[in-house]
């Protein structure tokens, strides 16, 4: 299976990717969008791991078999630059430094590659430092940028870029997906609802009986508030239900990725790394250690918008709209909690979940900001 075979986007963006990777000159700049549950980040990351794919032949590129994918997907190649923050902006240094970094010849791949996530969080004048350098890149140099939408990146910059926009998959090509990968149903349908259009957290949704299990605490909290102490209680355990299940992320992919790259390298398990393949490793490790707070971070607001579907859920109930609820196993706390609150009062709720989530994203005090929310359910 090759990494586009992940992917869960328009067959006619596909192409587009394949075809650009498999050129003798890919387009320089590429801008990656999407809605939250969109795939465009995923998209963006292996469209590089194409882009340096050791594959003879143009066509295979994306393989996720060679050295060149396998270390692209881990954050370790030596011609791949991929930068995230959990800052509210990018600074002008690290833009400065992006700009810097892509000057330098590729060392081991036809391209060196520069992926940028969040550019939207790229004010004016840091906008353009990058500008320059995607309006003149060096001719082996390939700009990757990932925002929401398009509108939320400085027009100079947009209009210099390829656009990608990208759909957030539906449930029934989750479903699809999940079948493809052994799942059968009814776990297929109930983790392809509750994935919120994010394939590969269905999977593990579906192969996690820890993961769902969380899910499953984490979309009973609002509906169990009665006082200000349980409100409080709800905050502090929905962080610590996030926390574990971060840890549980990052703890399996930092496995998985370290035995690729030992294989790759050619060294057993438990066999001692020679100096001289030690920086490569050594490059993960750090690569790991800052993925893991942004992991924490993606992964806190994922269950922020978990609670949402409650919410949602309830809005339909109180309505008696006949629709599909994603926390269907719930319905009986849901008719209960409708007792509690009107239609408007829920609709203002998926209005405040909306600012919280504003608001993590803007890095409030996530334990302040959940008391707030959560406290808005106090049973009067």
């Amino acid at each position: 299976m090759s990494l586009w075979d992940t992917l869960l986007i328009p067959a006619d963006k596909l192409q587009q990717l394949r075809t650009d990777a498999a050129a003798d000159r890919p387009t320089h700049a590429w801008l990656f969008t999407g809605a939250t549950g969109a795939p465009h980040r995923e998209a963006a990351k292996i469209f590089a791991a194409a882009l340096l794919c050791e594959q003879p032949d143009p066509q295979d590129r994306g393989c996720g078999q060679c050295k060149g994918c396998v270390t692209v997907m881990n954050g370790s190649h030596a011609d791949f630059t991929h930068f995230s923050t959990e800052a509210t902006h990018i600074s002008i240094d690290e833009a400065r430094e992006l700009v810097m970094k892509a000057q330098d010849r590729p060392t081991v791949g036809r391209w060196r590659v520069i992926l940028v996530e969040d550019t939207e969080r790229m004010p004016e004048r840091t906008s353009n430092v990058l500008l320059k350098a995607i309006e003149e890149p060096p001719p082996h140099t390939i700009w990757l940028l990932t925002a929401p939408s398009p509108t939320d990146v400085l027009v100079t910059i947009r209009s210099r870029c390829r656009p990608v926009q990208l759909p957030v998959p539906t449930d029934a090509q989750v479903h699809e997906y999940l079948l493809a990968h052994g799942v059968v149903d009814p776990l297929a349908q109930r983790a392809a609802r509750l994935a919120l259009g994010d394939a590969q957290e269905g999977y593990r949704l579906a192969t996690d009986e820890q993961a769902m299990a969380r899910r499953e605490l984490i979309t009973s909290l609002i509906l169990n508030v009665r006082s200000i102490s349980s409100a409080f209680n709800a905050a502090e355990k929905l962080t610590d239900l996030a926390d574990q299940d971060a840890q549980a992320v990052s703890a399996l992919k930092d496995e998985q990725e370290r035995q690729e790259l030992l294989a790759l390298l050619g060294i057993r398990e438990g066999e001692r790394v020679s100096p001289s393949l030690r920086a490569q490793v050594r490059r993960l490790e750090e690569q790991q250690k800052r993925r893991a707070k942004r992991v924490s971070s993606d992964t806190l607001l994922r269950s922020v918008a978990q609670v949402q579907t409650v919410l949602r859920d309830a809005l339909t109930v109180a309505l008696s709209a006949q629709a599909p609820l994603v926390n269907e196993h719930l319905r009986e706390l849901l008719e209960a909690f409708c007792t509690r609150r009107s239609a408007q009062q829920l609709l203002e709720d998926v209005q405040a979940v909306e600012l919280t989530l504003r608001r993590l994203r803007t890095n409030a005090n996530a334990r302040l900001a959940l008391e707030a929310l959560m406290s808005r359910f106090v049973y009067q």
